[in-house]
């Protein structure tokens, strides 16, 4: 079967490329309002992009026709800290993407704690196995409506992890790490079983 983009409506073409571009790492993004309420909000259309210096890439899409408070934080102040999710935050993660007031901090909501990083202000969250503090850098709009976006890539200049997780040097256990993947809808998958898959 084809499937013609162009002729389609916009919300099944979203729902055709998030089941099959799985899974998707996601950005739980924490940032901070310009009246200094602590917002977090996870993002499954988020990537590295390069590692010298280390970029990320984050898509906010607009919600209603509206610019979501991550994306108008971020571009206030510049700063934003990617929280990794493993499975035991999984659930607390998955709150957080209810539509909140923008007064309404979603570390509260969740139950999750805050802690300050070493350079940006947004808080990180302190039950997420490593944290990203990121500076923006550029934002790309891309699209339209309804389900257009805004592209932020931002450079990471400093990266926290949770000891037990280093084996050595900077090299991370990934069955510790447990990390949570998008899937599609409200499923998700973990880093924990795992098999190899040769290049040649």
């Amino acid at each position: 079967m084809k499937f013609a983009p162009k002729d389609m409506l916009a919300q099944d073409v979203y729902k055709l490329m998030a089941a099959l571009i799985v899974p998707r790492p996601i950005g739980f993004t924490s940032t901070l309002s310009p009246d200094g309420v602590n917002n977090l909000a996870p993002f499954s259309f988020f990537m590295m992009i390069t590692s010298s210096p280390p970029h990320i890439a984050l898509s906010i899409g607009a919600k209603n026709g509206q610019e979501k408070d991550t994306l108008r934080n971020i571009r206030r102040n510049g700063e934003l800290v990617i929280n990794i999710v493993s499975a035991e935050i999984g659930q607390q993660m998955a709150r957080t993407a209810v539509d909140y007031e923008a007064d309404v901090s979603e570390f509260e909501t969740s139950g999750l704690t805050p802690v300050p990083g070493d350079i940006v202000k947004p808080m990180r969250v302190l039950e997420a196995p490593a944290n990203l503090e990121c500076i923006m850098r550029d934002i790309h709009k891309v699209g339209g409506p309804p389900y257009g976006a805004h592209l932020v890539i931002a450079e990471v200049v400093q990266v926290h992890v949770r000891d037990d997780l280093i084996i050595e040097g900077s090299r991370i256990d990934l069955q510790r790490l447990d990390a949570v993947g998008r899937l599609t809808g409200d499923m998700y998958c973990s880093t924990t079983e795992q098999y190899e898959l040769k290049r040649s």
